[in-house]
C-alpha cells in the first residue's frame, strides 16, 4: 500500500486579467512578461478586531515574486473550494479543472522542464484526478485535507531523489517516501522507491516503515511526466505512469492560503490578514454581497451557544443570498430535517448591511414548523469574490464562505 502512495508522483499569454478573478487580480501589478505580481504588503495593514499585519521584510520580498498568468490565474480559480484535492470535486469542478490544465498544456511552458532547475525544489500537492482510487492508505493521506502532501525534487546531486511526503502536522510530524531518481528525457523522470519512515516530533529517531520495496521489483517502479512547468517556477502539472494528473505549486496565492490554514486549523487569522491586506484599496470602496449559496467553513467563534441560537446567528449552515435584499439561513440538522431562517438585508455604508432575520422554522420535505425568532445585526463585508466571502457579523465574530452553487 505504500507503494501506491509512493506513486502518486507527489510534494506546489493574455493582456488582461481573468474575468472571474476580479478582487485580487485588480490589485496586481503586471511585470514585462504578462505576469501578475503580487503588490508588497503594507505596514498599515487592516488592524480590525484582534487582526494585525506583521511581516518581515523577508516574507514581503518572497510574496512580491509569485507570478501567475492568466491562464494560470484560470486554474487555480477552478481549483479553489474543491476539498480532499479532488476526492470531493463535483462534475463540473473536474471539467473545469481539467479544462484549465489542457489550456496549459497547450502552451507548453518552459521547455523540456526536467532539464531546467526551476523542476527542483518542494511542491505541494493542490489536486490529482485519482486520490480515491487507490490503495487505503492513499486516499486517507491524500483525500484529507488536514494532512499536506508535498513532493521534493533533486535530480541535480550525487545522489537524485524524489521523496513524497505527508505532513500530519508541525507538532505530530510526517511520513517520507524516498525514491532514487534519473531522467529519461526532457519530460519524463524514472523512479524506484527504495525506503520510508515515518519522523514524528515526539521521538528523538525515525520509524521505519515496513514495505520490501526491494522485494516488489517493478511495482516499486514508476515514471512521471511533466507536462507543464510555468516560466515562474510557480506551478507544475505532472502525469503519472498510472494515468493520474497532479496539480503541484512551490507557491500558492492568499485565498488557497487561506483555505488550507482553515484545513489544516493552523495560522487562520493570520491567513485573513495577508489577504485583507492585499486588498485594502478594495475594501475602502466597498464590495458587494453577491447572490448564491455560501456555505460557512470558518467562524472565530470561541464561546458555544445553544445549536438553536448558533443556527439563528449564521453559525452553521449556509447563507443564501438572493435579490432584492433577501437572506436565507439553512441548516442540515438530520434525517432530512433543516434549520431554515428567512429575512432582509440593506447596504448602510460602504461595507456594512443591516440585516434582520425574523422567518425561522424546522423544515421536513413540504412541512414547516414555525420557530418564534427574530435577529438583528450588522454585517461587515471585509472580502468578496466570486468563490470567497469575509464577514464580520454576530458578536464582531469573523466568517469565512466559500461559494458552492
Amino acid at each position: 500500500m505504500a507503494v501506491e502512495l509512493a506513486k502518486l508522483g507527489l510534494r506546489s499569454s493574455s493582456s488582461r486579467p481573468s474575468p472571474a478573478f476580479p478582487a485580487i487580480a485588480s490589485t496586481l501589478r503586471r511585470d514585462n512578461h504578462g505576469s501578475f505580481r503580487y503588490p508588497r504588503l503594507r505596514d498599515d495593514g487592516y488592524r480590525g478586531g484582534k487582526l494585525s499585519v506583521s511581516r518581515s521584510a523577508a516574507l514581503v520580498d518572497d510574496r512580491e515574486r509569485i507570478s501567475f498568468t492568466e491562464s494560470e490565474n484560470d486554474l487555480i480559480e477552478a481549483l479553489l473550494g474543491i476539498q480532499g484535492r479532488g476526492r470531493s470535486a463535483s462534475p463540473q469542478q473536474l471539467q473545469a479543472v481539467e479544462k484549465a490544465v489542457q489550456a496549459l498544456e497547450a502552451q507548453k511552458g518552459v521547455p523540456d522542464p526536467i532539464s531546467s532547475s526551476l523542476i527542483e525544489g518542494c511542491w505541494q500537492l493542490i489536486f490529482t484526478t485519482r486520490p480515491g482510487t487507490a490503495s487505503p492508505i492513499q486516499r486517507t493521506f491524500v483525500g484529507v485535507d488536514f494532512f499536506s502532501v508535498f513532493q521534493e525534487v533533486y535530480l541535480r546531486t550525487n545522489d537524485p531523489r524524489v521523496s513524497n511526503i505527508v505532513r500530519f502536522s508541525e507538532a505530530i510530524g510526517e511520513l517520507k517516501v524516498e525514491a532514487a531518481a534519473s531522467i529519461k528525457d526532457g519530460k519524463r523522470i524514472l523512479f524506484r522507491f527504495d525506503k520510508a519512515a515515518f519522523s514524528f516530533r515526539f521521538l528523538p529517531f525515525k520509524v521505519p516503515y515496513p514495505v520490501p520495496f526491494r522485494l516488489l521489483g517493478d511495482e516499486a517502479k514508476g515514471w512521471l511526466d511533466t507536462t507543464y512547468l510555468s516560466n515562474s517556477g510557480n506551478i507544475r502539472i505532472s502525469r503519472g505512469n498510472k494515468g493520474t494528473t497532479f496539480v503541484l505549486q512551490k507557491n500558492t496565492e492568499p485565498r488557497q492560503r487561506l483555505l488550507s490554514a482553515i484545513s489544516t486549523g493552523s495560522k487562520v487569522t493570520e491567513a485573513i490578514d495577508e489577504l485583507l491586506s492585499l486588498n485594502q484599496n478594495l475594501g475602502k470602496e466597498g464590495f458587494e454581497l453577491l447572490e448564491g449559496k455560501w456555505k460557512l467553513i470558518w467562524s472565530s467563534q470561541t464561546e458555544t451557544d445553544s445549536w438553536l441560537d448558533n443556527a439563528a446567528n449564521g453559525l452553521m449552515g449556509s447563507q443564501i443570498v438572493k435579490k432584492n435584499g433577501q437572506l436565507k439561513l439553512l441548516v442540515d440538522i438530520l434525517l432530512g430535517f433543516k434549520f431554515s431562517m428567512d429575512g432582509t438585508f440593506t447596504k448602510s455604508d460602504g461595507k456594512n448591511y443591516e440585516v434582520t432575520m425574523d422567518d425561522a422554522a424546522i423544515i421536513f420535505g413540504q412541512f414547516g414548523l414555525p420557530m418564534g425568532m427574530e435577529r438583528k445585526f450588522t454585517l461587515e463585508l471585509l472580502y468578496s469574490d466570486d468563490k470567497i466571502r469575509i464577514t464580520r457579523g454576530y458578536k464582531k465574530i469573523l466568517f469565512v464562505h466559500v461559494r458552492v452553487d
